[in-house]
């Protein structure tokens, strides 16, 4: 497991990720699976192929890595999380999946993804967002990385919470009380944001759950390059 020198913030914010983790990650898959919906779907409409070279953004317990490479054999995987004790329950799950050979974790944040983090000098095909966009305090930015960093014809990938406008307005803010907790933040500009733009390149869908819960959206990086630049024009 790779690591890289953290700024005095993001030392701060790496540091928070560990106080939230330091326990929770011993059980986390087994309580999030009742409510980080669409996950496994994100992982189907993947369609990777065979030497394709696929990277999460937060990739916690390694979970959604590891599924994607008994789904998908002969892709290439890489982690990147902000936790260093998420990093260590990676670790130990993907060398109990035999999965040492295949999947590389990395200790960063998202904002400053780049190949040459694994020692790639190719971008990515595949740059997946796993309810962690939810948690990175300069999403923005970590979006224009990813859409820097994945090939012209590959794809970036976002499952997260929605804006939960369809939801009753007292199990909203509930749930919004008991993400903070966690220090998670729904992002409601990032999906009005999405739903403004037309996605209309070859591939591209996003799909918002019952009650606006959570979203999925399967994007070409052009597409995401430009939404921002409407976002910085407008």
């Amino acid at each position: 497991m790779n690591g890289t020198p953290l700024k005095d913030s993001q030392g701060h914010h790496a540091a928070l990720m560990d106080q939230v983790y330091r326990h929770q990650r011993h059980f986390y898959d087994f309580t999030r699976k009742y409510y980080l919906l669409g996950r496994d779907r994100m992982v189907r409409d993947l369609t990777a192929k065979a030497g394709d070279s696929i990277v999460e953004i937060g990739c916690g317990t390694a979970r959604n890595l590891i599924r994607i490479a008994q789904l998908y054999p002969g892709t290439r995987l890489y982690g990147l999380d902000a936790s260093a004790e998420m990093l260590q329950t990676a670790k130990e799950a993907v060398e109990r999946a035999q999965l040492s050979d295949r999947v590389t974790l990395v200790y960063a944040l998202a904002e400053d993804l780049s190949p040459g983090l694994f020692g790639r000098d190719e971008p990515f095909d595949h740059i997946i967002f796993s309810y962690s966009l939810s948690m990175i305090p300069d999403w923005r930015l970590a979006l224009d990385r990813a859409a820097a960093c994945v090939e012209p014809r590959g794809f970036v990938h976002v499952v997260d919470f929605g804006d939960l406008a369809g939801m009753w307005g007292i199990a909203a803010r509930a749930l919004r009380g008991w993400l903070n907790l966690f220090h998670v933040v729904p992002r409601d500009e990032l999906l009005n944001w999405l739903e403004a733009g037309t996605v209309a390149d070859s591939g591209c869908s996003l799909s918002v759950w019952p009650g606006r819960y959570a979203f999925v959206l399967k994007a070409s990086p052009s597409f995401i390059c430009e939404l921002s630049e409407q976002r910085r024009r407008s």
